[in-house]
């Protein structure tokens, strides 16, 4: 048991201790001295919080185009460069790096840092296709991005060149099969690309309808198109909105779409289903295009960039815009656009499966 020390005074349980009035004051003085130095720091971080997060962006953004300049993916992308450069005050750069079907732009941003200053405007090819149809592919598109969101979804189309197909007597696809199948191997099949929906589309519709044309992988709908009108190709299965002056031109026939229904910008040109009869039933090989990011990049910038990409889609003026082009507008969140992309995944894998399609 402690014992008490003979000297120590003691006092009743529960009794207070007097405090000297001086020391009671200096103590009272320190804390509110404290209080003061703690709510000065906090009054001065708040600014540097705000500024860290609203910072980005600070210079110039660069959007991969992973094809040439002139096809689908180069148009949605220079349509929504200069609205992101608006809504954050900094330039958006288009930056066309074509090749491998659109792998050679996709590996660039996969292994950019993640920091929202470089984006990819990807395709069904670089995140749908690509991953079933190479044996090694230099990115994955699930670990390696953060999908923002889907800008455009369109439906292909089966053109011609017009001479050519006047000149063969082909004016619908019942003409087309006729005439490939009494000349196999002699039409050609320009495409985008190795890999692309264009040249997924094509590769389909051989399958379906035994047909043999020889592939003329490009390097981008543009310089494709371009051989298309030179007459150097015979068919293509295009993107939409890419081919659309040409047709309206007169230039490139229109045979079929490759959607299950009719697109509105072309209501008079049937689907390939449709003008292709019991052989081509259930054809379908629609593409999409949307914002990507390295992994990595923080969700606060994802978030402000698909905010203000669904801002501009919403807008009457973009929506006329790609509408009359043949392309359903997007703005999706960044989580059902990586559903989508998860989906996409499974359904392509079987469309090369069926087609037999593969590149090393």
């Amino acid at each position: 048991m402690a014992r008490t020390p003979p000297h120590a005074p003691t006092r009743p349980s529960g009794a207070t201790v007097a405090v000297h009035p001086l020391r009671a004051r200096r103590r009272q003085a320190l804390t509110l001295a404290a209080s003061a130095l703690a709510l000065a720091c906090a009054a001065a971080l708040l600014p540097t919080m705000a500024r860290a997060q609203g910072a980005w962006p600070t210079k110039p953004v660069r959007i991969v185009v992973p094809f040439a300049p002139g096809g689908t993916t180069d148009i949605l992308a220079r349509a929504m460069a200069p609205e992101l450069s608006k809504a954050f005050g900094q330039q958006f750069i288009v930056d066309n790096r074509a090749g491998a079907g659109g792998n050679v732009g996709a590996e660039i941003v996969a292994k950019s840092p993640g920091d929202g200053y470089t984006l990819l405007m990807g395709t069904v090819g670089t995140h749908g296709i690509n991953r079933a149809l190479y044996a090694k592919l230099p990115y994955d598109p699930i670990k390696d991005f953060v999908p923002i969101t889907m800008v455009a979804a369109v439906p292909n189309v089966m053109v011609m060149n017009a001479d050519k197909a006047k000149a063969q007597g082909i004016h619908n696809v019942q003409d087309f099969i006729r005439v490939a199948k009494a000349n196999p191997g002699k039409m050609n099949m320009a495409s985008s690309g190795n890999g692309t929906s264009i040249h997924l589309a094509g590769e389909l519709f051989k399958s379906m309808t035994g047909t043999f044309m020889l592939h003329l992988p490009y390097r981008g709908s543009g310089p494709a198109l371009m051989d298309m009108v030179a007459g150097n190709a015979d068919v293509m299965f295009d993107n939409l909105p890419s081919s659309m002056a040409q047709i309206k031109a007169g230039k490139l026939t229109a045979l079929a779409v490759t959607s299950s229904e009719r697109s509105g910008a072309l209501p008079d040109v049937p689907t390939v289903e449709q003008a292709g009869g019991p052989t081509l039933k259930g054809y379908e090989a629609s593409s999409w295009f949307g914002l990507l990011a390295p992994a990595g990049t923080p969700a606060d910038i994802v978030n402000r960039i698909q905010q203000e990409v669904a801002k501009s889609l919403a807008t009457p003026a973009m929506k006329e815009r790609l509408l009359a082009q043949g392309a359903i507008p997007g703005g999706n969140t960044p989580a059902e656009f990586a559903k989508h992309i998860d989906n996409e995944h499974k359904k392509w894998a079987q469309v090369v499966k069926t087609s037999g399609a593969k590149v090393d």
